[in-house]
């Protein structure tokens, strides 16, 4: 039975949240603050946590920060509940780590939904955990990229980028199925979101980024080059 922790600082969409997780089989526990938070994780790891913005004191991004720089919590997954509907709220969320993101008003259906893939993405099986392609290598559980033997320091999005690109070496992907692969089918961002995660990723791989072709009109691979 995965455990879920949903930090809402309103006390009625929080026991809402967590009355229809337990409906469905889930072990939610609710908590109002980053401190409560925190002094649970200590003592027991979530499988997911559901993540309000706008918290009092240290607010929702506040904390994904924290949780995605400590090696114990970073890859716990997160979804972020927000009132906010810019483009720019979403994409910081997610470039920040966030696997996804729901606005309010939401349906409780809808929330379940999401929780469940993303729980589902998250389990499937990574059975090729290091990829090389010349002179980089990715090696997954450990979370790390080098080029020559250097290590490269990636957010997590573009980690997940270029994880995605080798693992569908000399394959022509539309910037279509990129942004439904990395960010998931209900992003509302643009594909400019992949260019420019793109360009970034072939800056920070040095020449090696030459690899990342351009498929005009169409989208990007990576692979030998002709």
């Amino acid at each position: 039975m995965p455990n879920i922790y949903c930090v809402e600082d309103d006390k009625n969409i929080r026991e809402l949240i967590v009355y229809a997780l337990k409906n469905m089989d889930f072990n939610a526990i609710g908590f109002e603050n980053a401190e409560q938070l925190y002094s649970a994780i200590d003592k027991s790891m979530p499988d997911l946590i559901l993540l309000d913005i706008m918290l009092p004191g240290e607010d929702g991004l506040d904390i994904l920060r924290q949780l995605k720089s400590q090696s114990t919590t970073e890859y716990i997954p997160v979804i972020m509940i927000t009132a906010k509907t810019s483009e720019y709220d979403k994409v910081i969320g997610l470039d920040m780590g966030a696997d996804d993101y729901i606005t309010k008003p939401f349906g409780v259906m809808e929330l379940i939904s999401r929780v469940k893939a993303l729980l589902r993405r998250v389990n499937r099986d990574k059975s090729t955990n290091i990829i090389s392609l010349n002179n980089i290598i990715l090696d997954y559980d450990k979370r790390l990229v080098t080029v020559d033997d250097s290590p490269i320091q990636l957010t997590y999005k573009e980690f997940e980028l270029l994880y995605y690109l080798l693992k569908n070496q000399n394959i022509v992907l539309s910037r279509d199925n990129i942004l439904n692969a990395i960010w998931g089918f209900d992003f509302e961002g643009e594909t400019r979101t992949v260019d420019v995660h793109i360009g970034v990723l072939r800056q920070k791989l040095g020449e090696s980024g030459q690899l990342i072709q351009t498929i005009r009109n169409v989208g990007y691979k990576i692979g030998e080059i002709l």
